[in-house]
């Protein structure tokens, strides 16, 4: 097998936990249409599960209509997208739910990631540019990465199109590179765009699975992502790459 001399990292699931920022914001989001809990965190893995959601202002919208009682009114996206973007970035005194975010792998593992393929590090993610940015710099990770590839950008995951534009912009071939995610979305976009895939497991379903005494790859989304054709599946952290990225 060739070695890689790119990574590209997705960030949600990835390097940013998020189970109570834009999970939680679909959440509370559906919940403030819908009147009731009936969209849950497992509602929302399942969906993610699925493939095809990328874009959680979308979810969000497709979770409501497929909630409410029939003949509702349904929700335009620009709606939803408002009371979205109320919760996750929050308003007036209200902090936003993106506070809640933390940084998952150790700075000091992507500083060697970093070493390992110097000028060969991207970020490929579905959030907008401006809450990709802002989680970078919070964390201070942002020298890091040579390209980011968001949701303006083009085409969302499972196309090819942001996985293909990361190599494009590091001027790498795709064969030459390592496609992280934690989807099938993911998963999906890097093969076809002609990358290796890893998966690996979200804290939360990670968590889940040693608490039942199961392996890190038998999550309900770690095993859509072996399903997709995923290499392998790592634990939270992304410790694992030192294996694939030699020094």
């Amino acid at each position: 097998m060739v070695k890689p001399t790119a990574l590209l990292l997705d960030m949600d699931g990835v390097m940013a936990e998020v189970s109570r920022s834009y999970r939680g914001a679909i959440i509370q989001t559906c919940k403030h249409f819908l009147d009731s809990s009936v969209v849950t965190n497992e509602v929302v893995s399942a969906q993610k599960a699925a493939g095809g959601c990328n874009n959680d202002w979308v979810l969000s919208r497709d979770l409501i209509a497929s909630n409410l009682p029939p003949g509702s009114p349904v929700p335009t996206l620009e709606e939803v997208t408002e009371r979205f973007e109320m919760i996750y970035q929050g308003h007036g005194d209200v902090k936003g739910l993106h506070t809640l975010e933390t940084l998952i792998p150790a700075k000091g593992l992507l500083a060697e990631l970093r070493r390992r393929c110097p000028g060969k590090m991207a970020v490929v993610t579905g959030r907008p540019r401006s809450d990709c940015t802002k989680f970078l710099e919070l964390h201070g990770i942002a020298d890091l990465f040579d390209a980011c590839v968001c949701m303006e950008d083009g085409p969302a995951k499972p196309d090819p199109f942001p996985v293909s534009q990361a190599c494009k912009l590091l001027g790498v071939e795709p064969k030459d590179a390592v496609m992280v995610g934690d989807t099938p979305d993911d998963i999906r976009a890097g093969l076809a765009a002609g990358t290796r895939a890893v998966a690996v497991a979200t804290p939360d379903d990670y968590a889940k699975a040693v608490l039942e005494k199961r392996g890190a790859g038998t999550g309900e989304l770690a095993k859509a992502c072996k399903d997709c054709g995923a290499e392998i599946v790592m634990v939270p952290g992304l410790a694992e790459l030192l294996d694939i990225f030699e020094p």
